[in-house]
């Protein structure tokens, strides 16, 4: 974007008692590595970057001590700020917030963004900043940008392999975007990895037995998602997970302002008008969040708000909670449809692991003893949790850490159209990757001599009610009806990133291979939870 990324001083989640975090001081508190790779936690309200030093998970800080950076940036006359130097500028139409929300998706689509949003290029969206459009991809490459330079900052070397974090309902655009800004912040990422399946090889390393399984219940800013997983040996496998990348801590902050707009007399659209410090409520909102998780009432307060009136307002616990009534059914439910999908009763669940910002909530933590039967474990740090497990699987991948196999699993189903309009699943949802799935397929008339591949995502048995991924055209040599043979493969790799290969096997003629990139289709939560049901 040509503007430089300011942050740190001037610019203005494992192991618990293991882990030594690097703060404080100048640079060089660490030992040079000769190739390190980085963990980085790329969440919606505050990300964190690690690594595996001397055998152990570390958070590095920045030059203030900080661990956690919010995961905002400010976009300026000629320069950009990153994390806490952005908060303490003026909004004014230029701070984005909670972009992960928006990666992968379409124009239209995801409401309840921080800024206006405007059409980009291939059917995506932008914000719509006093200094120009902005890209999703544009704002976490700058955050990552700023973690890339603290860790070497730390370093004191230049770090260019990193493992990201994503949630484990991302669907392929999403990730795509994600190793998409990565790659543009100058880093060669070497894994995808879900956040649950982090924060499990976190806290797993220690505490579970050879053979246990555990449900990691991940309650971040701005996405939602529960997995249950099995440590056998040394292998870590995702058996289900399930989720919502559209419900998160950023839901809960705007419970608390509508609660506190009717409290107060006002209705919704008072608050959007013109001169409305929209970004100064969300955050008193996030404030009076995080406090209610600790005490049973705090006090909400904006001066001057809208330049002449000022809020302030008493709310209660107990009020938030029945606020949280459609939040916190979508959460049974979600947990619920993980048990089915793993195939397990609720005792089997050895351990509930509770993760991310919002699982503070008293209610939050009561639903999920409620679910799963037993009181859900919170000793980790909520928000430090997944950064650790990133590192660990850094050190993995570096070779700085004990050898453990991590086996993911896709969350949706991905299959081709066939004859009829129906939807051949080829990778069932929940199949662990990486993994790799072919099958041969005929031509339907007589002469024909080629035919279109569609790529489908999606659980419904007619292939116009899922989501097209993409297609293409493959020739193959003329022959009657039925005696064509076609084979298809479609193959997902670490990061749950789809490559389809197609081959005319009797003809002899070229393979056709087709990565998916950046299909961003249009899927709302609502669509997949109707999808999965059904």
């Amino acid at each position: 974007m040509g503007r430089p990324v300011t942050g740190g001083v001037g610019a203005g989640r494992l192991l618990v008692g293991r882990c030594r975090l690097a703060f404080g001081g100048g640079p060089g508190s660490l030992r040079a590595m000769a190739d390190p790779v980085i963990g980085i936690d790329l969440g919606t309200t505050y990300s964190a970057v690690g690594i595996v030093e001397a055998g152990f998970p570390i958070l590095l800080a920045d030059e203030e001590g900080e661990r956690l950076m919010p995961s905002v940036a400010w976009f300026g006359p000629g320069v950009v700020k990153v994390g806490r130097a952005a908060l303490r500028e003026m909004a004014e139409g230029r701070l984005v917030r909670s972009a992960k929300r928006q990666m992968g998706v379409r124009f239209g689509e995801a409401p309840g963004a921080c800024l206006p949003v405007v059409r980009a290029s291939e059917g995506g969206m932008a914000f719509r900043t006093a200094e120009g459009e902005v890209t999703p991809v544009e704002v976490s490459r700058v955050l990552l940008s700023e973690l890339k330079r603290i860790a070497e900052f730390r370093l004191e070397q230049e770090v260019r392999r990193a493992v990201i974090t994503v949630p484990a309902y991302f669907n392929n655009a999403q990730r795509e975007a994600t190793k998409q800004a990565g790659e543009e912040a100058g880093l060669e990422v070497l894994r995808l990895v879900a956040e649950p399946t982090a924060a499990a090889l976190a806290y797993g390393m220690d505490k579970l037995a050879e053979r246990s399984r555990v449900a990691v219940f991940d309650l971040g800013g701005g996405t939602f998602d529960v997995s249950i997983l099995e440590l056998r040996e040394g292998v870590f496998e995702v058996l289900a997970t399930g989720g919502d990348t559209r419900l998160g801590g950023d839901d809960i902050d705007s419970v608390v302002l509508n609660l506190v707009a009717r409290k107060a007399g006002l209705e919704g659209p008072a608050l959007e008008m013109e001169g409305v410090d929209r970004d100064r409520l969300v955050r008193e909102a996030e404030r009076v969040k995080c406090e209610l998780s600790r005490e049973e009432s705090a006090i909400f307060r904006a001066p001057f708000y809208d330049g002449s009136r000022s809020l302030e307002e008493q709310v209660e616990r107990v009020e938030l909670e029945g606020g949280m009534d459609s939040e916190l059914a979508t959460m049974r439910r979600i947990c619920r449809e993980v048990l089915v999908d793993a195939g397990m009763e609720v005792a089997g669940v050895e351990a509930v692991v509770m993760v991310g910002g919002s699982s503070r909530l008293p209610v939050v933590q009561r639903l999920a003893g409620e679910v799963f039967k037993q009181e859900p474990d919170c000793s980790q740090h909520p928000d430090e949790a997944v950064a650790i497990g990133a590192a660990i699987q850094a050190g993995i991948l570096a070779g700085t850490w004990r050898e453990v196999l991590l086996l993911d699993v896709t969350p949706l189903s991905l299959g081709v159209e066939t004859l009829g309009g129906l939807m051949n699943v080829l990778i069932p949802r929940n199949t662990t990757i990486p993994c790799k799935v072919g099958e041969m397929f005929t031509n339907a008339r007589d002469g024909q001599d080629s035919m279109q591949v569609r790529v489908l995502q999606g659980e419904r048995e007619l292939a116009r009610d899922n989501w097209e991924l993409g297609k293409f055209d493959l020739p193959f040599r003329s022959a009657p009806r039925g005696k064509a043979r076609v084979g298809l493969q479609l193959s997902l790799d670490e990061d749950g990133i789809l490559e389809v290969l197609a081959r005319d096997v009797e003809g002899g003629g070229p393979d056709v291979i087709v990565k998916i990139e950046s299909a961003a289709v249009d899927v709302s939560e609502e669509a997949v939870e109707q999808m999965v049901e059904e």
